[in-house]
């Protein structure tokens, strides 16, 4: 899994030039990966006032305007657009304003002007939807992996942590001082700000888990695949998103077993920005 982001992030650097976010402008209100009601959230969704612009250089695909006739049918994405940037990477701009949304031609440059922020589609604030799809892995990818994220100067917050025994039962390891020998499933609520509390709550961009210092439980929020009509999500191997997304607003972010003795039990949660915050409980194992 490792290899794939490496190569990814090559032959980004090697291709093409630095993307760049639609609008610098807007305001990052639901990020990829954020638990949204249950199911993963596969792109960034932005508040904004103002113009949407293409991230990169590309040939059109596809676009959707307010008065598309071909179908009776309204489309999620609203007003939409998609942008083929080569070797099977698209950019996907939707929900903007439906009527500023003119046609747009066949090769776009950099920072091409689509539309102005609007509301469309599945949406109900001034805003828009942003994509990145690998249609030859079958993948979406985190925007932030590629694009510089906003300044993020707060560390996530870890809000709750709860194990869940074979038989169904939770504990709050924080409330606990011993625990039954066997297999838990970890359930961490944890959110990310960039700069204010105020701030709509994203997902982190990954959530670890250890066990007495050696880490057993990795959940990444990097990308997600379509394997055999199934989307997954990494978290210690790929494993389909309904084993992760199951408790919202939590991620159920690691199945562990605990072994007899004194054990500690570290959650440590990070941002794209690289800010770190972390939890202990120290428990015994019977």
């Amino acid at each position: 899994m490792k290899h794939f982001f490496i190569v990814l992030l090559l032959f980004l650097g090697a291709r093409l030039f630095p993307m760049d976010w639609p609008s610098p402008s807007g305001v990052m209100t639901k990020n990829f990966g954020l638990n949204d009601g249950g199911l993963p959230h596969l792109g960034v969704t932005f508040t904004d006032e103002g113009t949407l612009g293409t991230a990169e250089q590309g040939e059109l695909l596809y676009q959707n305007r307010g008065d598309d006739t071909a179908s009776r049918l309204p489309s999620p994405l609203g007003s939409w657009a998609a942008v083929d940037h080569g070797d099977g990477i698209i950019s996907i701009y939707s929900r903007f304003d439906d009527k500023s949304a003119g046609p747009i031609p066949n090769r776009v440059e950099k920072n091409m002007v689509l539309g102005q922020s609007g509301i469309s589609g599945w949406s109900n604030r001034k805003g828009f939807y942003f994509q990145l799809y690998d249609r030859k892995e079958r993948r979406w990818i985190n925007p932030s992996m590629i694009i510089s994220p906003p300044e993020d100067t707060r560390p996530p917050a870890i809000l709750q942590v709860r194990l869940r025994d074979a038989q169904g039962r939770s504990f709050d390891p924080s409330q606990i001082k011993n625990l039954s020998q066997g297999r838990y499933t970890i359930s961490v609520e944890a959110i990310d700000t960039m700069k204010s509390s105020n701030e709509s709550p994203l997902a982190p961009y990954r959530i670890i888990c250890s066990v007495n210092g050696s880490e057993t439980g990795l959940l990444n929020f990097e990308t997600y695949s379509a394997r055999d009509g199934t989307l997954v999500v990494y978290r210690n191997g790929l494993v389909p998103v309904r084993q992760v997304y199951a408790m919202a607003p939590a991620y159920e972010a690691a199945d562990m077993w605990f072994t007899r003795g004194q054990t500690t039990l570290e959650i440590i949660a990070q941002d794209i920005a690289g800010n770190v915050r972390n939890v202990v409980y120290r428990l015994m194992v019977e």
